[in-house]
């Protein structure tokens, strides 16, 4: 059977980059052996439903560029429907078929006969010690239940977990795990309104859509014992899907779940795409919005939690799926490293040309600057690229679309000697009589004009730097003077000197 992994998000709020990662490895299992990788929305509790929540998984996905072959918004398979609330009707003979085979039950307990039973037991969980204190039907008779149901009493239906039993299944990543049902509860399969709970809906859709592969975070370990049983009673448990439940992202410090408190907090985005909430009208920041290129994202998140057991770190996304296993993924919490993501992010921008990188910051230096020529914002580019960490940061560099509106004191203070003593006509013509064609020459011209003229080199490159940049840092003189021209060079060398 060919590999089929889905990713299951429910649409409760904007994807968190831990919910990326999570689909990052499902995507890079399912390309790496030829499988297919799906989008199923989970939106069985409708009461959590955030409006807007579904599309940003999409467009989330499709920025990233880990796209579905199938699913919610990537276009119908032979399993569609991959909405869980347009299959809703198909979940109950499965939770029938579970009452018939005495694997599950009715349960007509009102929210008042629940709060009784909780104060009557502390810590109180409706399982085998339990339930027959319970109004459901294990203890009410044949008759009043089927009265009951024929009077559309509100009831849900809970699976009929053993009083002790050790339940096993083998993890790709954690090895062996066994779990007692004493640990566990008689968890609501089917709820009051016909909707059914994850537990049901998961398993049903998994087997019914072949899932060969369950690769999901780590919150869902404590729920695979009961998914285990479900397939079981469900006669499905040699179609069972593989288990692989992923490392929590952790907080910088390791000390919890990474959250959008600890991103805002210390000042870096924690969702793919900034999100606005549909109530408090809060706005949240995104990668793609603080200037994160999609693969350097995905290179980041793919080293949270694994490693290709290699020293190289910077991988093409095909790199990533021919390096992928799930071998190498740690059972640890991976914390997360605002300080690598930025490094992944100005590696990344360090290796696209010139024309691509011009392409990608074009839209932030046209809304900043102005319209600037192709050919010109490329070059532009060129000059600053080892210095760019996030895209946007090409507004720090106004300098090269504009005069420059404001000096640095610290640069000024720096000139004000310089200033006193330099020759400024025989500078002014020496600008003049440049052709401003060959870098190295302009240079050479340079050092060669302070040679003549009895002034440190050091001092004429302080003084030219602090003319056209605004402050003592910047790229090769000689590059940025043939980049803005004569004429830009020769203006800002003026006003420069008018300076005090």
């Amino acid at each position: 059977m060919s590999v089929r992994v889905r990713f299951a998000p429910s649409p409760t709020g904007p994807l968190h980059i831990g919910g990326v990662r999570t689909a990052l490895y499902n995507y890079l299992y399912a390309k790496k052996l030829g499988g297919d990788f799906i989008l199923r929305i989970e939106d069985t509790d409708q009461n959590r439903l955030v409006p807007g929540a579904e599309a940003y998984i999409i467009e989330a996905l499709k920025w990233v560029g880990i796209e579905p072959n199938e699913g919610v918004g990537f276009g119908d398979g032979k399993y569609a429907p991959y909405r869980q609330s347009d299959r809703k009707d198909s979940y109950r003979q499965y939770a029938e078929q579970l009452i018939q085979n005495d694997y599950a039950y009715y349960a007509f307990d009102t929210e008042s006969d629940l709060e009784a039973l909780k104060a009557k037991y502390p810590n109180f969980k409706y399982d085998a010690s339990t339930r027959l204190e319970g109004k459901n039907s294990i203890t009410l008779s044949a008759a009043e239940v089927a009265q009951r149901l024929a009077n559309n009493d509100p009831y849900v239906i809970r699976i009929k977990l053993p009083e002790e039993e050790h339940v096993h299944f083998q993890d790709e990543i954690r090895g062996n795990v066994m779990v007692s049902t004493t640990q566990m509860d008689d968890k609501v399969l089917l709820k009051s309104d016909g909707m059914p709970t994850y537990h049901l809906a998961n398993v049903c859709d998994d087997y019914i859509m072949k899932i060969t592969h369950v690769i999901r975070g780590e919150e869902w370990l404590p729920s695979a014992p009961l998914h285990v049983l479900l397939y079981r009673y469900l006669g499905w448990e040699n179609a069972m899907p593989k288990f692989a439940h992923l490392p929590l992202l952790l907080k910088p410090d390791g000390n919890g779940k990474l959250s959008k408190r600890d991103g805002d907090r210390l000042g870096f985005p924690v969702f793919p795409l900034e999100w606005t909430d549909p109530v408090t009208k809060e706005i949240s920041s995104g990668y793609k919005q603080g200037g994160y290129l999609p693969n350097a994202v995905l290179n980041m998140l793919a080293f949270l939690g694994w490693n290709p057991g290699t020293a190289q770190e910077i991988f093409t996304k095909e790199e990533l799926v021919n390096a992928f296993s799930l071998d190498h993924i740690h059972k640890a919490g991976a914390k997360f490293d605002f300080e690598k993501a930025k490094w992944f992010n100005a590696e990344y921008i360090k290796n696209l040309s010139n024309e691509q990188l011009a392409v990608l910051v074009k839209p932030i230096v046209t809304q900043k600057f102005g319209v600037q020529e192709e050919h010109y914002l490329i070059k532009a580019v060129g000059l600053v690229k080892e210095r760019l960490v996030f895209l946007n940061d090409i507004e720090h560099f106004a300098y090269l679309f504009t005069s420059i509106a404001q000096y640095d004191t610290t640069a000024l203070s720096k000139i004000t000697a310089i200033q006193q003593q330099f020759p400024k006509q025989a500078f002014e013509t020496f600008i003049q009589e440049q052709a401003f064609t060959d870098a190295s020459s302009l240079e050479h011209a340079i050092k060669d004009f302070a040679t003549a003229n009895a002034l440190k080199i050091g001092d004429v490159m302080k003084f030219l730097r602090t003319s056209l940049v605004g402050e003592l840092s910047g790229p090769v003189i000689s590059d940025l003077m043939i980049l803005l021209g004569k004429d830009e060079v020769l203006k800002r060398v003026q006003n420069c000197l008018q300076q005090q």
